[in-house]
Order: structure tokens, then C-alpha cells, then sequence
């Protein structure tokens, strides 16, 4: 950031934490340091090099953390590169361009001290920073990160979660097992915040009729600090320390403690740290109860609650992400007397007012406290993020406004985007940068076309090629490690080609996601698999704790293992995060999504294929029910209206009549240039199409002209 908020906003934090670390290395790469503490070095050109290179190995076995890195890597190794002109002239240029990047002229609204506060219950800024699931937290970074490019008014606000998410790991049947690793705060790129008097600033939050006490953390991100609350704190028993242990934690009572840490302790801690936000942005209604706190704020300051409605609606923004009723959490409301007994004192609304606020229908006293219901009708604004999820939106929360018809609900859409220089591969980056010297979102891109053939084929043969070698690798140690044969464990390193189409399923596993559909026709698939034209199929992605059903969705992909061949052109690897996405996304020569239609919002991995030059097989919902047009990808025009068994039937087939027709045919049509001349020029048009259309460039203007953010 150009400049501190206020005297207790973090800043100093950091700038003491980079001078300690680079008190540990040679005055010669000290920058590094004041790097390694703002995750802008991970999308910036050569940022990433440059720490792989200080030590190959110890990068990778430090999870991809610079400040672990400069701690852990050996003085001689620090003594030799200090001594080497041309790694001395790579730190400081990286350094200078940050630095630049930091003094750039803020928006107007930051100048006046009133930013935006972006509140979600994970950010997925990097892999390093283990306090995201999913796509919900991917976005939540990648619009932090498009917030520092656009040098816009924004601060995050999250939990410092001190296990973070689980990691995954599948036995030789198939079956996944969860595990947890404690968060080592003292080597992330992150800082407890401090107040005027040294010590670490605490905010308290009334749960279990107790006042739990939170820490802040403060992570850079680019220009935008990212603040995470902590219930890790002395002042707390054990189990309120265990509030923010773990992300989405099974428990409901503690999840509910956390959505009441991240709502009302978040608004606590932006006033602790001397912030008056503009606006509150709420990402999903995980942090609702940010409203009950201002209103709580505006209530006390002797407003009517007309008054204090009003001024709640100016102050906030909601985006809805969950399509599907049964994922928009609800508690009844002696859970909440249980968990929150203080809520209504803690307002000056009695209990049944308090309820009617929560509930679709204000009258049904059987209905319970819903976080989606509260923040559509106290936030002045709401959208969904998709054009199709925006309808499937209106029509699902139309009972909270009785007296609209569907299309007068007040739920706009904003399309998601994708953060280009944290997902495209720098192959990729730096062949388009030649056409495309005007990176906006307008006909600009059009210089994709100009792109020879030969250029664009390159590329994806050099990608495709890279991740074959990371597969052939990684393959083989986790069977092992899961108790495979050796035959089975190597049969990858045998048959991974890096000229076979690959073709890529990766996301969050659950059920309506439909991965048990390459599975259904076993037969069909090991034709395909062990064909004249052949595939090989990359999967990755967990399953929530808790969700048996996805679990044994996992479990099926195994069987097709026992197939002759398939267990050398199936891979399913292990514990999917950012790193193993990015890989994933620009390798893949072909990327499927199968939702179960209208259940998926948006999705955003096939986004991030397309900025690779991968084309997309996907239902016609979320965002590629807005995208799709011929010649860029291909689609499946799902029936919702048909019984679950009847829909996947007929997917299925879709699925594999595309692939058999379509998609293997054009791919292995060659000319005498051993160029698939059609297929490179789909590439062409999709990168054409959709590199802006579906952009956190884009989507953030959007969101900005929502939010009314001068930019």
C-alpha cells in the first residue's frame, strides 16, 4: 500500500518482520526480504523464478513460502548467489518494479481513508497460505489480487484459520482420509497486528455468553492487506481457541462461533484498527452476521430500526454463491440462543424480531435463522455469479420479497473472472503479450488471430509436456505411498505420453459435480483410453469430511483402474490445491465440467484452462451456459426436467459422443506440419472470446460499478 491506513492498520508489522528476515541474509539480497512478506512476488513476471531459483529443492519441500525459505535455505548457499552479479540485478529489478507498483496513484475513495471491505471465510491468495477449500476462496483472492491492479480501495477480511483446510490422502481402494497440519505462523508471509502501545491488537466477540478474544493477522497482497481474526488467542479456553482451528470445521456449533468471529468480530476489528469502510462486501453468507453488528452500531446510536435498516442497506453488498437451497446454511433459533445468547441484547432487538430478519417468511416461527435470507434483505444491494445463476437466484429467494414477481426480485448477476497473471502459464503469457500488447477487455484481443499456428502448438506442446513429467512423477509416489504394487505404481511413468490429448476433471469433489459420469460406460471409455486415437484422463479434487456420497464418487474412478491399460492413462492425484490446479489448468488440452444442471453457480477452473489455450466439455450451466458458442468448445444441453438416473443417461452419452465424433477426430487431424490446424484455430477464437469476457478484470469493474468505487 502507498500509505498506512492509521497507526494500527499493520503496516509497521511488516516492514519490522522483512527488516528482521533480511537482518538474516546478505546486505546484497536484503530485497528479498521486503518480497518475500507481499504475495505480489506470485503473479508478477519472474516473481516465482526467482525464489525457485535461490534454492530448487528447499523451495519446493518449504510448500512454495519465501519467508520459509530465506530461513531455511543454507548461508553458503545465500553467500554464493550474494556473489553472483546477474542474481543480485534480478532481485533488485523485481524489487524496483514492486516498489513502483506500490507508489501508484490510489483511487480517490482510498485517499479519503474510506475503502471497501471485501469479508469472506477463505482466501485462496496461494497455496503457501493454507486458509482456503475451494473455488469460493480462489475467487476471494484472485478479486484481492485484480483489486492491487486496478490500485482500488480494498481490504480483506478473514479467519487465520491454525490448521487451515484438510489435506487428502486415498488408500489403495480409493477411499479418501482427511488429516490436518498445523498452520506454522511464525514462517508465513503474515503479521500480528499491533496497536499504539506494541501490543498485538484484540478484538472480543460475545459466544457461549463469553467474550472470546481474536489476534489479527495481517497478509500483503499486492496493494491490498488481507486482515484474519484468530480465536488461537491466551485470553480463550481451549475449545473457544478451537473457533478458528479449522475451515468449514464439522462441528455446527463451532462453525457457527466462526461465522460470528468472521460477521461481527470482522466489523470489530475493521474499528479496532481505525478503518470507517465506505462499504461492506459480503462473499457468501458465511459473514452475515456483519449486518446484526452494524445494526447493533446504528441501533445503539439511537436510530429507529427503519433508520438503522436504511443505513445498513448503504453500507453493504452481498453475492450470493450457492444455487441450491439445502447449501445455504440455516441454524434454528435455539441453536442460536445456544451458540449466540447475547444476540438480541447485543442488538436491542427482541428475540422474535431478530428471527423474522433471518427467515424467508418473517411469520413462520418453525423457520429457522437463515445467513442467506439475513444478508438479501439487510444488504443494499445482492447478485448472484452467473447471468444464469442470477435467474436460478431470483426465482429460489422470491418468497422473501412476497409482493415481486420473479423478475422484480432485487438479485443482479455478476459473472466471476479469473486473475490472468496468477493462471496463465508464462509460455502462454508471453505469446499473447506479442499480440496482445493492450491486456482490456475490449476488442483488443483480437490480435490473438494473428497468432501463427505453429506458435500457438508450440506452446501447448511445451505444456502439455511439462505437466506430463510432473504426472509421471507424482504418480508413482503416491501409489506407493498408498500401499500400490510397483506394476501399478509405474504404469504411469510408462504410458503418460506427452502427445496424447489429455484430458483434465478437477475440482472440489461432490456429488452434483458428477464425476461418477465418466465411469457409468466403462466399456465405451477403455475403447477410448487404449484406442487408435488415445486419452489420458487427469483427475483430481476432495470431498468434503463429511460427504460420504462424493467419497464413493472417488472410490468408482478406481474401478476403472482394473481395466487393461487404464491404470497408466487414469490418474487421480492426491490433495488439490492452487499449486496442482495451476499445473493442472495449463496442461490440460481439454477441460469437462458435469454438473448436474442449474446446480453449479459459475465455476471458474475452466476460465483458467481457457487463458492456457484449453478448450472446454461442459454442461450448458454457470458460466458456460453464458459463453459457449460454437467453435470455441463444446457443449452438453442437459435436461433439469428429466429424473436424476434419465439426465445422467443421457450426459453420459452426450459426453461420449462428443469425445468419439468430435473431440478425438479434430485433435489428431494433423497437417503436414503435424499441426491439428482446426483445433489450434478453436484455441484462437476462445482466447479471443472468452480470455476477457471472463476476466477478474472484468468482473471487478463490474463489481466496482456496484459498489460505486471510483476507479
Amino acid at each position: 500500500m502507498a500509505a498506512p491506513y492509521s497507526e494500527s492498520d499493520g503496516t509497521r508489522d511488516v516492514s519490522a518482520a522483512a527488516e528482521a528476515l533480511a537482518d538474516r541474509i546478505p546486505e546484497e539480497l536484503r530485497a528479498l526480504a521486503t518480497l518475500a512478506y507481499n504475495y505480489w512476488w506470485s503473479w508478477a513476471p519472474g516473481g516465482e523464478e526467482l525464489f525457485q531459483s535461490v534454492a530448487p529443492r528447499r523451495w519446493e519441500r518449504c510448500g512454495f513460502n519465501p519467508v520459509r525459505l530465506l530461513e531455511e535455505v543454507t548461508p553458503a548457499r545465500l553467500r554464493a548467489l550474494a556473489s553472483s552479479p546477474s542474481f543480485v540485478e534480478r532481485v533488485h529489478g523485481l524489487k524496483a518494479r514492486f516498489q513502483a507498483d506500490m507508489k501508484r496513484q490510489d483511487a480517490s475513495m482510498l485517499q479519503t481513508g474510506r475503502p471497501v471491505a471485501f469479508l469472506c471465510a477463505e482466501f485462496g491468495v496461494h497455496s503457501s497460505l493454507p486458509f482456503y477449500a475451494g473455488g469460493l476462496g480462489v475467487l476471494a483472492g484472485d478479486f484481492l489480487k485484480e483489486a492491487s491492479d486496478q490500485a482500488a480501495p480494498v481490504i480483506g477480511v478473514g479467519l487465520f484459520y491454525t490448521e487451515g483446510s484438510f489435506h487428502q490422502q486415498l488408500d489403495v481402494s480409493g477411499w479418501q482420509h482427511e488429516y490436518w497440519l498445523e498452520t506454522d505462523s511464525d514462517r508465513l508471509p503474515a503479521v500480528q497486528v499491533r496497536g499504539g502501545d506494541a501490543l498485538p491488537l484484540t478484538i472480543r466477540v460475545p459466544i457461549h455468553g463469553r467474550e472470546v478474544a481474536a489476534h489479527i493477522w495481517r497478509v500483503d497482497v499486492g496493494r491490498v492487506p488481507l486482515y484474519l481474526l484468530d480465536a488461537n488467542h491466551p485470553d480463550n479456553s481451549p475449545a473457544d481457541r478451537w473457533i478458528s482451528a479449522r475451515l468449514y470445521v464439522g462441528n455446527r456449533d463451532l462453525r457457527l462461533a466462526q461465522y460470528a468471529l468472521l460477521g461481527i468480530g470482522g466489523v470489530r476489528a475493521l474499528r479496532a484498527m481505525g478503518f470507517e469502510p465506505s462499504l461492506l462486501h459480503l462473499n457468501e453468507g458465511h459473514a452475515a452476521l456483519a449486518l446484526v453488528e452494524l445494526m447493533r452500531e446504528h441501533l445503539a446510536a439511537g436510530e429507529t430500526l427503519e433508520d438503522a435498516k436504511a443505513n445498513v442497506a448503504a453500507q453493504t453488498r452481498f453475492t450470493t454463491h450457492t444455487p441450491v437451497a439445502a447449501g445455504n446454511e440455516s441454524f434454528d433459533e435455539g441453536h442460536i440462543r445456544a451458540v449466540l445468547p447475547d444476540l438480541s441484547g447485543h442488538t436491542g432487538l427482541d428475540w422474535p424480531e431478530l428471527m423474522a430478519l433471518a427467515r424467508v417468511r418473517p411469520e413462520d416461527g418453525s423457520e429457522p435463522f437463515g445467513l442467506t435470507p439475513l444478508a438479501l434483505r439487510l444488504a443494499g444491494a445482492s447478485n448472484g455469479v452467473s447471468r444464469l445463476h442470477g435467474s436460478v437466484a431470483r426465482s429460489m429467494w422470491q418468497s422473501v420479497w412476497p409482493d415481486r414477481g420473479v423478475d422484480e426480485i432485487p438479485i443482479a448477476h455478476i459473472t466471476n473472472g479469473v486473475h490472468r497473471p496468477t493462471w496463465m502459464a508464462p509460455e502462454m503469457a508471453s505469446l499473447v503479450n506479442r499480440f496482445v500488447p493492450d491486456w482490456g477487455d475490449d476488442g483488443a484481443w483480437d490480435g490473438v488471430m494473428q497468432i501463427p499456428d505453429e506458435e500457438i502448438w508450440a506452446v501447448r506442446q511445451r505444456l502439455r509436456s511439462k505437466l506430463a513429467a510432473f504426472v509421471r512423477e507424482r504418480s508413482v509416489g503416491e501409489r506407493l505411498g498408498r500401499g500400490a504394487s510397483v506394476a501399478y505404481s509405474e504404469s504411469a511413468a510408462d504410458l503418460w505420453n506427452d502427445e496424447t490429448l489429455t484430458i483434465g476433471f478437477a475440482r472440489r469433489i461432490a456429488t452434483y459435480k458428477r464425476l461418477y459420469l465418466i465411469t457409468r460406460d466403462p466399456e465405451r471409455g477403455l475403447r477410448m483410453i487404449d484406442g487408435e486415437r488415445p486419452v489420458q484422463l487427469l483427475i483430481a479434487g476432495r470431498a468434503h469430511p463429511q460427504d460420504d456420497e462424493a467419497k464413493r464418487t472417488v472410490q468408482q474412478v478406481f474401478a476403472l483402474n482394473e481395466l487393461p491399460n487404464a491404470a497408466g492413462r487414469v490418474v487421480f492425484l492426491e490433495d488439490h490445491d492452487m499449486n496442482l490446479a495451476a499445473r493442472l489448468v495449463q496442461g490440460c488440452d481439454l477441460w469437462v465440467n458435469l454438473p448436474r444442471a442449474l446446480q453449479e453457480a459459475s465455476g471458474t477452473s475452466g476460465m483458467k484452462s481457457v487463458l492456457n489455450g484449453g478448450l472446454q466439455l461442459s454442461v450448458l450451466d454457470g458460466w458456460w451456459a453464458e459463453a459457449y458458442r460454437p467453435g470455441t468448445g463444446w457443449a452438453i444441453d442437459s435436461d433439469p426436467g428429466l429424473s436424476p438416473e434419465d439426465q445422467d443417461g443421457r450426459d453420459t452419452a452426450a459426453l461420449f459422443d462428443l469425445l468419439e465424433h468430435e473431440v478425438l477426430p479434430m485433435f489428431y487431424q494433423r497437417d503436414d506440419r503435424g499441426i491439428p490446424v482446426r483445433w489450434v484455430q478453436w484455441i484462437r477464437e476462445s482466447l479471443r472470446v472468452h480470455g476477457p469476457a471472463f476476466s477478474a478484470t472484468r468482473m471487478f469493474r463490474e463489481y466496482a460499478r456496484l459498489d460505486e468505487i471510483p476507479l
